[in-house]
């Protein structure tokens, strides 16, 4: 039977939300701070809004973006992003941004209350996991963090590890019983 064109469901609406089993829709990640989950225990995490110049988001959507220096900080009541390395975009004019300026985020006020006062917990810290866009907004995954003993590092590589072992085992297995 012959559908019309204009009468099938579209990729990206409702349907593909609904598919996604999230209420926003499809995360399009640009940057991920692989050393942040080393060297931190993740204690909580919070999605927050980014305030961006123009060629920030082209520049982000880019996807040249580095977290790896990245930190958060609580200023007065808001918090900022520090030491995100989000580069000048190649066609941008005089208008174009600092590569490592402070950005703000936008967080509800019960949420910087509280990441401000375990921050200040000894050994605790604010550090940006992810950014990445939900329909069309720049958003950062943000995480109270504690930091690791290099014990700690060194177990959580071990276990890794093993589990990679045992999983390439499980698969070997699995195909030599598809064989016979």
């Amino acid at each position: 039977m012959y559908v019309p064109k204009e009468s099938q469901p579209k990729p990206g609406g409702a349907a593909a939300k609904a598919r996604d089993g999230e209420k926003g829709g499809k995360k399009k990640i640009v940057a991920q701070n692989k050393k942040a989950r080393h060297d931190y225990a993740i204690v909580d995490t919070y999605e927050a809004g980014l305030v961006l110049m123009g060629t920030e988001v082209k520049s982000l959507r880019e996807g040249r973006t580095s977290l790896t220096d990245g930190f958060v900080q609580i200023d007065r009541g808001e918090a900022w992003l520090h030491n995100a390395h989000i580069p000048e975009y190649h066609q941008g004019s005089w208008t174009n941004h600092s590569a490592r300026r402070k950005r703000k985020l936008l967080l509800h006020r019960e949420e910087i209350d509280k990441l401000e006062s375990k921050a200040q917990e000894t050994g605790h810290t604010i550090v940006p996991l992810a950014l990445y866009f939900k329909d069309g907004r720049a958003k950062a995954e943000i995480a109270l963090a504690r930091g690791k003993k290099e014990y700690d590092k060194r177990q959580t590589l071990r276990e890794k590890q093993d589990r990679r072992e045992s999983d390439r085992a499980i698969a070997a297995v699995k195909r030599k019983q598809r064989g016979q």
